[in-house]
C-alpha cells in the first residue's frame, strides 16, 4: 500500500526523492536507522527494497514523478530536510537530461524552499561541468548551477564512481575478468578513479539532511581511500578473487560506436554518457570537504569484493 504525505509538519521528516534507487534506498536505511522519520518518493514505490538493518520500511512511500511540477509541492510538504537521489544514464522520449538534472532538478528546489524545507542535498556527481561537451556531463552541471539559483544554501553531493554488492561498475568488472581471456580497457586505461562504497555516500548524505555536519560548505566529494588507473582497478579485481587479468587498450571511439549501437537495448550494459566519463579522472577534489570532514572512514575495494562474493 502507498501512503500519501501527510500534511502536519514533522520536525523529524526527511523525504527522499529516488528512493527506490541504488543510492536512494540506502539514504533511506541510514536515515531509518537514526529514527528518522522518511517518505521515500518514486515513480514505482513497491520496488523498495528493505536494506537497512532494522528491516522496517519507509514511514511513507509515496508515488510521484519529479517531471510532475504540480505534484511537488504536496509530496514535499512538512519535511524539514528534501534529498533529490534521482538520475537518469539514458534519454528516452521526453525523459533527458535537461529535463531530469537541470529543470525537474530546480522544480523540486523551488517547491522545497516554498514549502519551508530547511536543507536541501542534491546529489550530484564529481566531475559535474555545466560546459562540457557531453550531454550528460553538462546537464548535471547546470543541475548544480539550477539549484543553488532555486534553493540558496543548498547542499550539492558528488560521489566518485560508486560500488557495492549490486553495482554496475565493480561487479561487472569482476564478472569480466572471469571469463574473458583478455579484457578491454577504456583507452589505454590511464583514466584515474577513486571508487566508493555506496553505504559511505548514503552514511554522508544522510548526516547532511540532519544537520550533522561541522562544516558550511555547500559542495561536498565523496570518494574512496585510494586512487587507481582503469588499468590498475582491473588488475586489483582480478588480485583479490585470485585471477589473472590480462588487459588490452580499446580507443574511445570503439567504445562510442558500440554504446551508441546498444544503449536503447533492453538489457543494455553501456551508454554513451558512461564512456564520456570514462574519458575524464574522476577524484575527489583536494579543496573540498568530503567524507573525512563528515566523520565517516572510506572502505576501500577489497571491503567491497567481499560483499560481493558474499553476495553472489
Amino acid at each position: 500500500m502507498i501512503n500519501q504525505p501527510n500534511d502536519p509538519a514533522d520536525e523529524n521528516l526527511v523525504t527522499v526523492f529516488g528512493g527506490t534507487g541504488f543510492l536512494g534506498r540506502r539514504i533511506v536505511s541510514s536515515l531509518l536507522d537514526k529514527a528518522v522519520v522518511v517518505r521515500a518518493v518514486s515513480r514505482h514505490p513497491h520496488k523498495t527494497k528493505l536494506d537497512n538493518a532494522s528491516g522496517k520500511r519507509p514511514s511513507q512511500q509515496v508515488e510521484a514523478d519529479i517531471m510532475d511540477p504540480s505534484s511537488m509541492a504536496a509530496t514535499v510538504v512538512g519535511s524539514r530536510a528534501v534529498v533529490n537521489a534521482v538520475s537518469l544514464y539514458v534519454e528516452h522520449g521526453e525523459q533527458t537530461f535537461e529535463r531530469v538534472h537541470v529543470e525537474a532538478a530546480a522544480d523540486l528546489a523551488a517547491a522545497s524552499r516554498d514549502a519551508g524545507v530547511e536543507r536541501f542535498i542534491q546529489i550530484s556527481g564529481i566531475g559535474s561541468n555545466a560546459r562540457s561537451l557531453s550531454p550528460y556531463i553538462r546537464a548535471r552541471g547546470r543541475g548544480e548551477e539550477a539549484i543553488k539559483a532555486a534553493f540558496p544554501g543548498a547542499v550539492i553531493v558528488r560521489p566518485a564512481v560508486m560500488t557495492g554488492p549490486d553495482d554496475a561498475f565493480i561487479t561487472t568488472i569482476a564478472r569480466l575478468v572471469r571469463l574473458l581471456p583478455i579484457y578491454p580497457l577504456f583507452g589505454d586505461g590511464s583514466t584515474r578513479l577513486q571508487p566508493v562504497y555506496v553505504e559511505d555516500v548514503a552514511e554522508a548524505v544522510s548526516r547532511l539532511a540532519l544537520g550533522q555536519n561541522s562544516t558550511d560548505a555547500s559542495i561536498f566529494e565523496c570518494a574512496g581511500p585510494r586512487i587507481y588507473s582503469y588499468r590498475e582497478l582491473v588488475r586489483e579485481i582480478a588480485m583479490q578473487l585470485n585471477v589473472r587479468a590480462r588487459t588490452v587498450p580499446v580507443p574511445f571511439a570503439v567504445w562510442t560506436i558500440l554504446a551508441t549501437a546498444t544503449e536503447f537495448l533492453p538489457a543494455a550494459s553501456l551508454a554513451r554518457n558512461q564512456v564520456d566519463l570514462m574519458r575524464l579522472d574522476n577524484v575527489a577534489a583536494k579543496d573540498l570537504p568530503g567524507l573525512e570532514e563528515l566523520g565517516i572512514q572510506s572502505r576501500g575495494i577489497e571491503d567491497v569484493i567481499r560483499m560481493i562474493e558474499h553476495a553472489a
